[in-house]
């Protein structure tokens, strides 16, 4: 008998909802970043165990839109929940919870649907004060259980899927058994550019810059592709490119290597920079871009 569930990630941005997914994959499907808003579309992380299919949905941070982009990841985040066998409300641990993580776990928490609260970060914990939380949270919200883990040192994870359990269904494997993610690999390449440049650029430049793939030329022993940084403003088109093209060279050279990694082969990557001013704020240009407005 062959069981399945479809499980949302969501939370705040920067709580660990992708780390998180990388460590219960045991596999790299979703950018990493300490800026927060990273992920923008939702992700999907396939682990086959036996008869038993894990879809886990890694979905954009929650938080007040300021840009047609922002109201997009926030489409995507709930349209996620919505569509999910279970729900796995990441919070930080030790940490009081916003507005608009309050609004959303207050709507998750009277619908029927199951709900685990997964406290992360609790290695960098006060033990008192974390307690303190659990009974706070508890105490205010319908949880099917409560978890504390380390997402970033892979403790916790067997008691969610421990919690998990009772939510499996039986129900024929909706992806071949060693599938891993559905993203297209133009879409992993885009990514693992994106997190080069988040993690190299200085705070302001990052939330404005868009990756496109132009080229994805698959040969025997050698992927060349030929991909474009778009950024807000020629000051940021500086900055990625940097003095003598530093900077650019930098992302390229990261990302290469680990794109290597990933596809297991030779990588040609040209890399270029153009700007798109308020391109958040263009629906065409966010189609483009891959966040389309019209996904249900």
């Amino acid at each position: 008998m062959t069981r399945t569930a479809f499980i949302t990630i969501t939370g705040k941005p920067n709580v660990g909802k992708s780390t998180l997914l990388n460590a219960l994959l045991g596999e790299k499907v979703a950018i990493v970043s300490r800026k927060p808003q990273t992920t923008r579309n939702r992700i999907t992380g396939i682990l086959t165990k036996g008869e038993d299919q894990y879809v886990f949905i890694d979905t954009p941070g929650l938080h007040r839109p300021k840009t047609l982009l922002g109201e997009y990841m926030m489409k995507q985040a709930g349209n996620a929940a919505t569509d999910s066998d279970v729900i796995m409300f990441l919070v930080e641990a030790c940490t009081e919870l916003n507005a608009t993580e309050t609004a959303t776990l207050e709507k998750y928490a009277a619908s029927k649907a199951p709900l685990l609260l997964i406290i992360n970060k609790v290695d960098k914990a006060n033990k008192a004060k974390l307690a303190e939380q659990i009974v706070d949270l508890s105490s205010k919200y319908r949880f099917d259980a409560i978890i504390p883990i380390s997402a970033a040192n892979k403790d916790g994870l067997e008691g969610i899927f421990r919690e998990l359990e009772p939510f499996m269904t039986e129900s024929v494997h909706f992806f071949p058994d060693d599938e891993i993610t559905d993203q297209p690999e133009r879409q992993i390449f885009a990514e693992i550019i994106r997190e080069k440049a988040l993690r190299l650029l200085s705070e302001e430049v990052p939330h404005g810059i868009a990756v496109g793939i132009e080229e994805f030329k698959e040969k025997k022993d050698l992927l060349s592709v030929r991909a474009e940084i778009y950024c807000e403003r020629n000051a940021h088109k500086k900055i990625i490119i940097g003095k003598n093209g530093e900077m650019l060279k930098k992302i390229g050279t990261y990302a290469r290597e680990e794109a290597q990694e990933i596809f297991g082969t030779r990588v040609y990557l040209d890399l270029w920079v153009k700007v798109k001013e308020n391109w958040r704020d263009r629906p065409t240009l966010l189609s483009n871009f891959g966040y389309r407005g019209d996904e249900q």
